[in-house]
């Protein structure tokens, strides 16, 4: 059903994801829009909500656990030299209006809010399209503007001091299985591998008979490193500070492109390369 709230993406009349724009959520949730459930063209879901393991995992959507010390991750902070840490610093992503809505995607506008003000704006861009009679793309494209009179940054865990956890920006959180999923790159193989390095395309593939693949569509976000979890939890994200933290001074945007395949069945580097070209190019 689609309401207000919670428009339904739709590819060639099928229902594959669910947009929740106003969460009722616990602040320490950092409550933000996000895209659940997220489907297969057969209907096999491939997001999980909020799990056990990490409740502020929060299907698709954009999360970042350090704006200028802001947590719009959520759960606890890492503090360098004290560790994880339980903070009264989250903020929200509050959905302002839709420019445009169609059954087959949308052009927001949020408020990112913290501490009673507002610290970004946003404008958010996503599509559904078509690729086979078994797969699909979610083109993902959001927009971040610094509208306060300062200078502000973005950071992670890793440029705080947690080495490998450099997690924030375009996050996808996938089902969870008795098994982990497999990931794979065009040159690598495995999360030890492909974690952290940087590469056109990345595939997840999970043993329900489901695959992911994620490429970066713009030069700036192909820079950006690949966040990647199979052994505790399935999940895939763009890195926006991996190295160091990333600038956002007055009045400037950063923007980020990634479209992600949504395919029936497991499959392997030349399926997966193959329809990550088309979904970039057509």
């Amino acid at each position: 059903m689609t309401t207000h709230d919670s428009p339904v993406l739709r590819v060639a009349g099928r229902p594959v994801g669910r947009y929740v724009t106003r969460p009722e959520l616990p602040d320490r949730l950092s409550p933000r829009p996000y895209l659940h459930p997220v489907t297969t063209l057969a209907g096999t879901a491939v997001t999980e909500l909020s799990p056990a393991d990490h409740l502020h995992h929060l299907g698709v959507g954009v999360a970042v656990p350090d704006v200028e010390g802001h947590n719009f991750w959520g759960g606890r902070t890492y503090v360098r030299g004290q560790g994880p840490t339980e903070l009264d610093n989250h903020g929200a992503q509050r959905h302002v209006a839709f420019q445009l809505r169609d059954p087959d995607g949308f052009v927001e506008e949020l408020r990112w809010v913290a501490a009673g003000a507002e610290v970004l704006r946003e404008r958010r861009t996503v599509a559904a399209t078509e690729l086979t009679d078994t797969a699909w793309a979610l083109d993902f494209t959001f927009a971040l503007t610094n509208i306060t009179s300062g200078p502000l940054s973005i950071g992670s865990p890793a440029t705080n001091g947690r080495p490998g956890a450099a997690y924030g920006g375009f996050f996808w959180r996938a089902r969870k299985e008795a098994d982990a999923p497999a990931v794979f790159t065009a040159g690598a193989e495995g999360e030890e591998q492909v974690h952290g390095t940087r590469a056109d395309w990345l595939a997840l593939t999970g043993q329900g008979s489901w695959t992911l693949v994620f490429t970066g569509a713009t030069d700036a976000t192909r820079r950006d490193p690949w966040f990647v979890r199979t052994a505790e939890y399935p999940g895939v994200g763009s890195s926006l500070a991996h190295d160091e933290r990333l600038p956002i001074p007055p009045g400037d945007t950063v923007v980020r492109r990634i479209v992600t395949v949504v395919a029936d069945g497991r499959l392997g580097r030349d399926e997966a390369a193959a329809l990550a070209r088309k979904a970039v190019t057509q």
